[in-house]
């Protein structure tokens, strides 16, 4: 997780197959993946389609920032995530390995 004064963070977590992505925001990154691996609420999307790989995120400075870069994303095609996804991480590794 990168270091720095960053407030918040917007992910993007796939399942093992990339058939499904899920665009979120959150001050702690680590943690709120800790979440969606541990399946802290079962009937949440991510639980439910076994969303837990990072394949992307940014860092703003503000939740303000975060929560609407989330929209902007959100509101995107999913080729227009796929496309921010392997501008990143062009062979979709999950980033939080080794945290």
């Amino acid at each position: 997780m990168p270091t720095g004064p960053t407030c918040c963070a917007v992910y993007i977590l796939t399942n093992t197959r990339r058939t499904v992505l899920y665009t979120g925001v959150t001050s702690n990154l680590p943690a709120r993946l800790t979440e969606h691996r541990v399946k802290a609420d079962p009937k949440a999307f991510t639980a439910r389609y076994n969303a837990d790989i990072l394949v992307y995120y940014e860092t703003t400075p503000s939740i303000l920032s975060a929560i609407a870069r989330e929209k902007q994303i959100k509101a995107g095609s999913r080729a227009k995530k796929v496309a921010l996804i392997e501008a990143m991480n062009p062979d979709w590794k999950d980033l939080s390995e080794g945290w």
